[in-house]
């Protein structure tokens, strides 16, 4: 039988008078009528005067002011509880004493255990012998001996770890790492940790002393540093990154880290993040000073300690359902600065800004963008400045046709500020219909018509003839219709579901004057699978495609419990004799296009393959031959990438060279946490391929080989990198990344 009991704490007299009628002269009480659960007396609303008491058992003595309580103890004042085997409380001194698993819970859901707890009558102040705290985000801190004051745990010689200390089966279990410290203080208000003279220890071994160590517990971020990373590269030596977090407030925070080299001077980073009502803003900045190696090939100084920097930014706001803003900047000091530093591969970085509207039936967009070329010898002058770009769309139902009308307006401003400027606006209206006759066949109408005015000057500065247009103004019109037929077929086979759909398309497109007009978005063109049966194959607004032909081709797919398989494959036929406007090696410059098509193969979640190939429609050549795949689970896989583009194209169009690669990646689980990771990129590029280049046919670009450890609070890593083609200040050789990350330890 449990009993519950509110002592008055202000004075022993009146505690005396109120216990006269029930005691009545007895030394014990066993049993008391009211009873209460556990659970009750710990959430039992109380004022700020009384001690609740839960117990199986409850004495006191009136001559040496002593309650003694046994038996499933429970004891409450002010949002402290305490539960005990036993609990005596002296109310001449003031002292409770509880022995015997005891359990403390504080207002803020800390818990804290020890084998005897002494603690003033107030619940919240004491001591507590071989203490275990337990915090509200289940870390835990543990001493032989702590101590409680106005809330506040202050530990000496203590340990602090965030990981599991018990396997799924309740099996002990020895945590990956911890922290232990001379003294540590726990402000469960603040839901902070404070340490002086810690150390962390990884697998029971110390490896990083930190001697001023704090950090929050809990899901809210608080200031602080972070801890510390350390690497080895080729270009500057020995690398050590401190990191400190400030948190400005809920939605705004700065993160500040120095990074200390060996062999080149300190480079500083700092992030700023804010969250605002409407959208979110990333800022990034790095500086350093440093020496400048020219990238034209030959090591020569171009700049003796200068500053060296990059700054990178995003931002998107979102300001109603329908209207957003959204920009990004990168800009580098100079082409090496990134390579350099590891912190990006990038050889061109976009700048954007966009504010669109987004509606049921009709879209608008204000955008514009520059780019600033890191590539080794692409001149500066001739990058493209688009400001701005301006498009609008408007979707309706068609009339007595059916169908949907698009009508759409389009304007186009390219600057250069040693180059050709183009100047493009257009309108357009488009006609799409889609029915299902009789026979199953899905059939698509569509019909074009568009406007172009063009202006542009300083046309001889670009250097590929075919993209310079005429200079001044010049004007097109377009006029295009296609019909497409799909005819599905459904039936059983391999023991499950295949789906065999024949596909005709045919396009009719008058003559129209392409070379007057300056190419500025349509020259990475290529036959594939993506745009074979595309109104007009050309990527962007500046090359219609003007022609007759006819496209046709086939999917199938199978469909199976475990295994999965889509195939498709086409080819398109020019019906005039009218000259291509396709550059040769493209696939599309004769009257018979080269075949093109694309498979994909998955079976369950551990095999992914796809294939994209383009075969020559004379001699089959391969001239495209693209393969990914995917073998593995999520522990032990295995990637690898094949890329070969022999489209027989002369070096004179720089935006379809023809290269061939091959890319591995892998990881294997060798134990439960332990794993093997690497990968590489080797440029199989030969004479036959790139006339322009010198390579042998097997030049690797960059490997890595590591190895990592993963669990539920710790990750680390040992990598392995060596990059073998050289720019500027970015050197080949090797690099060493250590990465050590605690999960549930920082700010």
């Amino acid at each position: 039988m449990s009993v519950f009991m509110i002592i008055p704490a202000p004075r022993p007299a009146l505690f005396r008078f109120l216990l006269m009628p029930i005691l009545l002269g007895c030394g014990a009480l066993p049993t008391v009528a009211m009873a209460q659960t556990a659970a009750s007396a710990e959430t039992t609303p109380q004022t700020s005067d009384p001690i609740g008491f839960s117990a199986a058992d409850l004495e006191y003595d009136p001559n040496t002011e002593v309650v003694t309580a046994k038996g499933n103890v429970i004891a409450n004042r002010d949002g402290y509880v305490v539960r005990a085997d036993t609990i005596v409380w002296n109310r001449t001194t003031g002292q409770v004493v509880a022995e015997g698993n005891i359990r403390t819970v504080g207002p803020e859901g800390d818990v804290a255990y020890g084998d005897k707890v002494e603690l003033t009558d107030a619940l919240k102040d004491g001591v507590i012998n071989n203490m275990l705290v337990v915090l509200a985000d289940k870390s835990r801190l543990a001493a032989n001996r702590g101590a409680r004051k106005d809330g506040v745990y202050t530990l000496n010689y203590a340990a602090y770890t965030a990981c599991k200390v018990e396997t799924a089966d309740g099996c002990p279990k020895k945590p990956s790492w911890e922290v232990k410290a001379v003294k540590v203080v726990y402000d469960p208000a603040k839901k902070r940790v404070d340490y002086e003279g810690a150390r962390i220890e990884l697998f029971g071994l110390p490896v990083i002393p930190l001697p001023f160590l704090s950090h929050p517990v809990g899901t809210k971020a608080g200031s602080g540093f972070l801890v510390p990373s350390i690497g080895f590269s080729r270009n500057n030596g020995v690398e050590l990154e401190q990191s400190y977090y400030w948190r400005i407030t809920q939605n705004r925070d700065v993160t500040g880290s120095v990074t200390a080299f060996s062999d080149a001077a300190p480079l500083g980073r700092v992030n700023f993040r804010s969250l605002e009502k409407y959208g979110a803003v990333d800022l990034t900045a790095y500086g350093t000073y440093s020496d400048r190696i020219s990238t034209s090939g030959v090591e020569s100084s171009v700049g003796k300690n200068v500053f060296r920097g990059y700054l990178e930014g995003t931002g998107r706001f979102q300001f109603d359902p329908a209207w957003s803003f959204s920009a990004s900047g990168r800009y580098a000091s100079d082409r090496t600065f990134l390579r350099r530093y590891d912190i990006s591969r990038d050889d061109r970085l976009r700048s954007t800004f966009s504010a669109e509207r987004i509606g049921d039936k009709s879209y608008f967009s204000l955008a514009g963008w520059a780019v600033q070329t890191l590539r080794t010898g692409d001149p500066q002058g001739l990058a493209p400045i688009a400001l701005p770009e301006i498009d609008y769309r408007l979707r309706m139902d068609a009339p007595v046709v059916g169908g949907t009308f698009q009508l759409q307006a389009n304007s186009l401003a390219i600057a250069r500020t040693e180059g050709q400027d183009t100047q493009r606006a257009f309108a357009s209206a488009k006609w799409d219909l889609r029915t299902i006759n009789g026979l199953g066949q899905e059939v698509n109408f569509t019909m074009l018509a568009r406007g172009d005015v063009y202006n542009s000057d300083n046309n001889a500065s670009t250097l590929t003839a075919i993209y310079r247009g005429e200079t001044g103004w010049q004007t097109r019109s377009i006029f295009a219709a296609a019909a497409d037929v799909k005819w599905p077929f459904v039936g059983k086979a391999f023991g499950g579901t295949q789906i065999f759909t024949p596909r005709v398309q045919v396009v009719a497109a008058p003559s129209i004057s392409n070379l007057k007009i300056p190419n500025e978005d349509s020259r990475a063109v290529d036959l594939e699978d993506s745009n074979l049966f595309a109104l007009n194959r050309f990527p962007g607004y500046d090359r219609f495609e003007d022609d007759y032909r006819i496209t046709y081709g086939f999917d199938w797919a199978l469909r199976k419990t475990n295994f999965t398989a889509d195939v498709n494959l086409g080819q398109s036929y020019r019906l005039s004799n009218r000259a291509s406007i396709f550059p040769d090696g493209t696939g599309l410059s004769d009257k018979a296009s080269d075949i093109v098509g694309r498979s994909e193969f998955r079976f369950k979640n551990i095999i992914k393959l796809t294939h994209r190939f383009r075969l020559d429609k004379d001699n089959l050549a391969i001239r495209r031959n693209e393969v990914d795949a995917t073998i593995g689970s999520r522990g032990t896989y295995l990637q690898a990438g094949y890329l070969q583009l022999n489209r027989n194209i002369g070096p004179t169009l720089e935006d379809l060279n023809d290269r061939e690669e091959i890319r591995l990646a892998g990881r294997v689980r060798v134990a439960r946490y332990w794993s093997v990771f690497g990968s590489t990129i080797l440029d199989l590029t030969d004479a036959n391929e790139d006339p322009s280049i010198l390579s042998d046919g097997f030049d690797p670009i960059r490997h890595r080989l590591g190895v990592s450890y993963d669990d539920d609070c710790l990750s680390l890593s040992l990598t392995w990198r060596r990059d073998y083609q050289p720019v500027g200040d970015s050197q080949r050789g090797n690099s060493f990344l250590f990465r050590l990350a605690f999960r549930n330890l920082g700010v």
